[in-house]
């Protein structure tokens, strides 16, 4: 059992030899009494304690779950608010374009604040920002308002509590296991997403939009005390090294001040480098073809095929119960096999299922559209493991940062593809052709991860597992 935490040993008994007692041969023991046995020496028990970063990973996840309720809903809305407002489908896109975008942007400043502020105090003041936006949107009458609260103070929020959070939490309580931390606290958006899409489906269907908008903002306030309570930003605040460091806690840094700047300067410095620009416009294509195509315009665009919306809704909550064991494999995989790879094969088969899609939507849920939601599931966010891996291989201490705007990135593309897709939905009426670029720029994704090129000095995850 791995564990790294305090050993609490139990005293051992003041006389610990054996103990023996002797009878004479001639006297044999009554009928009814037992002779004493000798006694064996007392064992030390060791009470083996998990390691306090398991904790703080766990209260992780069940954040990024409350803070998946937000990005599950923008897909749920398009029709409602179609419907109620007459607003565009190109209009509703370009809000929830503003929020992707504005989620991306934002992530390396948040890690620079936690650096800063601490992650508790980023994290918690995301939750409020994110559900008073929400909560605001019940309100709403004209289409700045919806890109005012769902666009600008929603994606500013959420992007405080994007995946730069999941790394700043493992490079600091994890030396250990890194990649399987990652797998499993990126998997907790999908979970999320499972916990939230079935019910706000259903409630948009029986109690139209305005209810679920309030469901999610009281989800994410439930959450605060949680983190404020639990949550701790480095192992030395509770007396521990990090889990599987060697030696000693080291002490808690002093905040870096100049958020803005070092966030800035660590962009500038990667920007340099080849590798930067390869994964941040693979990351860009990975999120025009989940965040900014599937979770945005699946269930509209099962809805054009006649399926209900509780059933396309119910389809992506099954997308995310296969992303779950396929973020968690990759997580694993990472640990093991070259990052670089492993991207190349994820993007490969995400660009092949997408262009079987179109001829598998139908007014009904047959075996073949089954598979792809499987095939489809397994593959959603299983890029962010290896892409984690490469960022810290590549910048070292500044890697949550760079992973931030590698983020930035992965959420422009889905921004303009959310717009993009709406707006070709209104144009030609079907989202075919959506689906067919999104499967060719997942090909050039596979290509542009093979040719990153490693450190010098750095062994493959293979070799030195």
């Amino acid at each position: 059992m791995l564990s790294l935490g305090p050993l609490v040993r139990a005293d051992p008994l003041p006389d610990a030899g054996p103990v023996t007692q002797t009878t004479e041969l001639s006297e044999a023991p009554e009928q009814d009494e037992q002779p004493e046995q000798p006694a064996r020496p007392a064992r030390r028990a060791l009470l083996r304690l998990p390691h306090r970063a398991w904790a703080v990973a766990a209260i992780t996840f069940v954040t990024i779950i409350g803070a998946a309720g937000f990005a599950s809903l923008p897909g749920l809305l398009i029709d409602p608010l179609h419907e109620e407002f007459g607003w565009s489908r190109g209009t509703i896109g370009f809000a929830v374009s503003v929020n992707l975008a504005l989620y991306g942007l934002t992530a390396p400043f948040a890690a620079a604040l936690m650096d800063r502020f601490g992650i508790r105090k980023v994290v918690a003041a995301a939750l409020v920002v994110i559900a008073a936006g929400g909560g605001l949107t019940v309100f709403m009458s004209e289409p700045w308002q919806l890109i005012l609260c769902w666009g600008v103070l929603v994606g500013l929020g959420s992007g405080s509590m994007a995946l730069a959070f999941a790394a700043t939490v493992t490079n600091r309580w994890f030396v250990a296991r890194r990649g399987l931390v990652t797998g499993i606290l990126t998997a907790g958006g999908a979970s999320g997403q499972l916990i939230f899409l079935p019910l706000l489906s259903w409630i948009v269907e029986g109690h139209q939009w305005r209810p679920a908008a309030i469901t999610v903002s009281v989800a994410a306030l439930a959450i605060v005390p949680l983190v404020w309570l639990l949550l701790r930003d480095h192992p030395s605040d509770v007396g521990l090294a990090a889990y599987g460091a060697d030696g000693p806690p080291a002490p808690r840094p002093a905040p870096r001040r100049g958020a803005a700047r070092r966030a800035v300067k660590a962009l500038v410095s990667a920007s340099r480098t080849g590798s930067f620009w390869l994964l941040a416009g693979a990351f860009a294509i990975c999120g025009a073809s989940t965040n900014g195509l599937v979770k945005t315009h699946f269930v509209p665009a099962a809805h054009d095929h006649g399926m209900p919306v509780t059933a396309a809704a119910s389809l992506l909550a099954v997308i995310g119960v296969f992303d779950i064991v396929g973020t968690v494999a990759s997580g694993w995989f990472t640990d093991r096999f070259d990052a670089r790879r492993l991207l190349a094969v994820y993007y490969a088969l995400r660009g092949l299922s997408l262009m079987f899609l179109p001829i598998l939507l139908d007014d009904a849920v047959h075996p073949p559209m089954l598979f792809f939601i499987v095939f489809y599931g397994l593959d959603w966010v299983a890029t962010v493991p290896p892409t984690m891996a490469l960022c810290r291989e590549q910048y070292g201490e500044d890697s949550a940062i760079v992973f931030g705007w590698v983020l930035a990135s992965h959420q422009v593309g889905a921004g303009v593809v959310a717009f993009v897709g709406g707006a070709a939905r209104d144009a030609f009426g079907s989202y075919d052709l959506v689906w067919y670029g999104a499967g060719a720029l997942c090909a050039i994704a596979a290509l542009m991860s093979l040719v990153i090129q490693r450190v010098p000095g750095t062994k493959t995850a293979a070799a030195s597992a």
